[in-house]
């Protein structure tokens, strides 16, 4: 099994300045804060760092800024999919992917692909990438949704497609894949607010959005979890379950920058079509951070 995929992964936001260029020194220091409280993996340029509207230029940048303020210390993952294989196999093809444990791959987006198509994209990836990947299924965004069959089926066919960040917010197709998958393959959670019934059922983690912003508690509900200590980890679920709701109340990542900016770590800007959270929304957020 991959164990440097278990536990606790987090979606890095991209930090902006005031005019939207990308805020470096904020990354850098997101990046340490979640080094130093517990964090076990770091996500590079999934949907939560608004890879929709970040130029390839500024992707590179962000992967220098992120490797070179982790220097080794966890493992990377980055984000590389889309609903166009032949461009995604060319981004793949053309990244220097030696310091990456994974990519992190969406399932073909406003496409809406039959399961067959799914399947030959993921297939065609698999063949082109050297490295670990771990599947993408968010139906909420892609409007397709990855059938537990056709995850089970990528596992059994490709030794590299090790994992599948599931967010469909469906505890029984999370059941279905835990039930079926092949020994060693992950099955990730990217659903913050049904991440400890997964683990709980045998899911092997998250790729948390809210993670980032509170990576010691968080870090350790997780890990609680995976122990099997459902009591104990309840405990903090509890605690941090409103502001798990508040952060995709509005969008991501407008909710965890808002979270950010209270913490004192990055501003709320976000790129259009975006919006930055509204006053409403950003004001019990910071009644919640003073608070915990």
């Amino acid at each position: 099994m991959n164990s440097k995929l278990m536990g606790t992964g987090v979606a890095l936001v991209t930090p902006f300045k005031a005019d939207l260029s990308v805020d470096h020194e904020a990354l850098t220091n997101i990046v340490n804060f979640n080094i130093d409280n517990g964090t076990n993996y770091l996500v590079i340029m999934g949907t939560t760092g608004e890879s929709a509207t970040v130029t390839p230029e500024e992707k590179q940048a962000i992967i220098k800024t992120v490797s070179k303020a982790n220097n080794g210390r966890l493992p990377l993952v980055l984000g590389i999919g889309g609903n166009n294989t032949a461009a995604v196999i060319e981004e793949i093809k053309a990244t220097d992917l030696s310091g990456f444990e994974a990519i992190l791959s969406v399932s073909p987006y406003y496409s809406k692909p039959t399961q067959e198509g799914v399947y030959q994209h993921f297939k065609a990836i698999s063949e082109a990438c050297p490295i670990s990947i771990i599947l993408y299924n968010v139906p909420g965004r892609t409007a397709s949704n990855m059938l537990p069959e056709t995850t089970i089926r990528l596992a059994n066919d490709f030794e590299n497609i090790v994992a599948v960040k599931e967010a469909g917010n469906n505890i029984g197709q999370y059941l279905k894949l835990i039930k079926d998958k092949p020994e060693d393959f992950l099955i990730i959670s990217g659903d913050d607010d049904l991440v400890l019934g997964v683990l709980l059922a045998g899911g092997s983690g998250v790729i948390s959005v809210i993670g980032q912003a509170f990576p010691k508690q968080f870090s350790k509900m997780i890990q609680l979890g995976l122990e099997g200590k459902a009591k104990e980890a309840y405990a903090i679920h509890f605690k941090l379950m409103d502001v798990i709701g508040y952060i995709f109340e509005e969008n991501n990542p407008s909710g965890i920058k808002a979270v950010y900016e209270a913490l004192g770590l990055c501003r709320a800007d976000v790129r259009l079509p975006l919006v930055e959270a509204t006053p409403e929304l950003k004001e019990k957020i910071k009644v919640f951070v003073e608070s915990i």
